[in-house]
């Protein structure tokens, strides 16, 4: 008896850990010209510390309205976002700049470097408006990422699947709770895929939150959890 009172309270205590990023039924509404368009409908979804959430759905779902909120690039219509529990709304855009900053970092389909940067450069450029000297630690997440005979390469100089790898390193470089990324795999072959997603896998079991949004079913075979949109509204996979 005294076991499963222990297993419902261990139970109970996993329930009540709170997630690092939650959208807390949202709903997200456009106008246009053609009338009120509903991207999001009563979304409930939140990623916990070290899990990898595939995000799929066919196009015009809603999934980059979900990331764009998530990465606290827009609004809700209706609902909350929250950040460790605490709503986002009501705060300034300079709050917003200096939290995203801080808690989340993002992977994009196209990679997003700076061509005329090396992969060093590119991966500490999100701190350059910061005090502290980041290129020790850029060298050790492009370590990390299997690059290190890579650091001074340009763009130019790298495959896919290494120019991704320094977007990776790069998103982590402020050390966030949750990575975004979208299409991680889009323009990669499966054996690089393989290997960028086996990285993601490494990231989460450092304790970073991961959502992907992806019309790659190699993504969800790494994910823990898949979730689907449907015309804005969301469900398990």
């Amino acid at each position: 008896m005294t076991g499963d009172a222990d297993a419902d309270a261990g139970a109970a205590g996993v329930s009540d850990v709170v997630p690092p990023l939650r959208l807390a039924e949202v709903t997200k509404r456009y106008e246009g010209g053609g009338g009120t368009v509903t991207a999001l409908s009563d979304v409930d979804f939140a990623v916990g510390t070290g899990e990898v959430v595939a995000v799929v759905g066919p196009s015009g779902s809603g999934k980059s309205t979900m990331l764009n909120l998530l990465g606290l690039l827009d609004d809700p219509t209706e609902g909350r976002v929250e950040l460790h529990g605490e709503p986002v709304a009501g705060r300034s855009e300079r709050e917003r700049t200096d939290v995203r900053r801080e808690t989340i970092g993002f992977v994009f389909q196209d990679f997003h470097l700076i061509p005329t940067l090396s992969a060093v450069e590119n991966v500490r450029l999100p701190t350059a408006f910061l005090p502290a000297d980041a290129t020790d630690r850029a060298v050790d997440l492009l370590e990390r990422v299997g690059l290190g005979e890579r650091l001074e390469h340009t763009p130019d100089e790298l495959s896919g699947g290494q120019k991704q790898r320094v977007a990776i390193a790069r998103s982590l470089i402020n050390e966030p709770d949750v990575l975004l990324a979208d299409e991680p795999t889009g323009n990669l072959d499966r054996d690089t895929g393989v290997s960028v997603l086996e990285e993601v896998r490494a990231i989460a079991a450092g304790g970073v939150g991961v959502v992907a949004v992806t019309h790659d079913d190699l993504v969800t075979e790494y994910a823990d959890r898949t979730v689907e949109l449907v015309d804005g509204v969301l469900r398990d996979a």
